[in-house]
């Protein structure tokens, strides 16, 4: 097995391929060693190699470094504060914006509150790209505050001249946060207007998480306009759940899966049915085996109905019901014997593209 030292010296050289090349396929490769570099063992060691390259007077070490600092802190819970504590200290005097845009990369990863004031301040970067960085990134280091600076320049940053930090800032201030108060609405309200469709639909869904009242005409007129996939639009349509949408969503000659989803989570009548469903798979997993426990809960801000599923052998994972009973042709018992071969290994489970998480039991 290779050392983590010897390994990120070969990082620095796929560094130095995908740079000149600009391929692609360089560029996963680099990704898919920086990656294995820190994974297991060598955790720990990777991050101290990070750590050396810096303090490096070359550029593209320092963007290395700040890589393997990232994905160390991403691998390993017990490396994040001291990879924060590195990358905030080197965001102080680095102006270089490659490093900087794995730098802020690198501290979303490290998931430490901490680095709010740094993130904040690069929010405010003349570069478009490390603005956007920070947009999509702020949310793992969030204040957790209603009205927190990072809050605060999240909804500015809606207000961005360049389109993608406003779609990226949309997308974490309405869909990544949870918290909820008039400035965040009004924010999402205007990004309804916004020239750009994608930053239109995240405002739009922003604002159906928050189930404010002005989301539904909204939601209706982007469900009859010609902009966009309305991916976003259905899945806002969804969280709504009103019949008030039936007429704009069976229009829709746009047919993706999602548009059955919103219309089975509009309709009143599908609705009931798939609670009562989604109930009965929980009792008939606790009928199929005692040792599995099952919970189910409708989060304000989600459109389905999650089921918590518990595993005394295996790690805990959580279900999209609506998802769940699809894979079974809508049979609740045959969902929870999916369930079952899911959580066992049984034969037979098939894909679990309804498994939404799964963590440590």
């Amino acid at each position: 097995m290779d050392n983590a030292a010897g390994m990120v010296a070969r990082l620095m050289t796929a560094a130095r391929v995908a740079q000149a090349s600009e391929a692609d396929h360089e560029e996963h490769a680099y990704w898919t060693l920086a990656w294995e570099t820190v994974q297991g063992e060598r955790g720990k060691t990777a991050l101290q190699c990070g750590l050396g390259l810096l303090r490096s007077a070359d550029v593209l070490e320092r963007k290395v470094g700040c890589d393997v600092v990232g994905k160390a802190a991403n691998a390993h819970e017990s490396l994040r504060s001291e990879a924060a504590t590195a990358l905030m200290a080197l965001a102080e005097v680095e102006t270089e914006v490659c490093v900087l845009l794995s730098l802020v990369c690198g501290l979303g990863r490290a998931q430490d509150p901490r680095a709010v004031p740094v993130l904040v301040r690069l929010s405010d970067h003349e570069d478009a790209d490390l603005r956007r960085q920070v947009a999509s990134e702020i949310t793992f280091t969030n204040s957790g505050l209603p009205d927190g600076p990072d809050v605060q320049a999240l909804i500015r940053l809606t207000q961005d001249q360049d389109p993608e930090v406003r779609s990226w800032a949309a997308f974490t201030l309405g869909f990544q946060l949870e918290q909820d108060t008039t400035a965040i609405r009004d924010a999402l309200w205007k990004c309804t207007t916004d020239e750009c469709s994608e930053a239109r639909e995240e405002g739009a869904r922003g604002l159906a998480r928050r189930h404010d009242p002005r989301a539904v005409p909204l939601i209706a007129q982007l469900l009859d306009s010609d902009d966009g996939s309305h991916v976003f639009t259905l899945d806002a349509a969804a969280i709504l759940g009103v019949p008030e949408l039936l007429p704009a969503l069976a229009a829709l000659e746009f047919d993706p899966p999602e548009t059955d989803q919103a219309i089975a989570a509009c309709d009143p009548v599908r609705r009931a049915r798939m609670e009562e469903d989604a109930w009965t798979v929980v009792v008939e997993l606790e009928r199929l085996r005692s040792d599995i426990g099952a919970a189910l809960s409708s989060p304000r801000y989600e459109s389905v109905h999650w089921m918590k599923v518990t595993h005394r052998e295996t790690v805990d994972a959580g279900y999209d019901v609506a998802s769940l009973l699809t894979r079974a042709g809508g049979d609740p018992v045959r969902a929870a014997e999916l369930v079952v071969a899911d959580l066992t290994g049984s034969a037979g489970s098939g894909p679990r593209t309804d498994r939404l998480s799964e963590s440590a039991g």
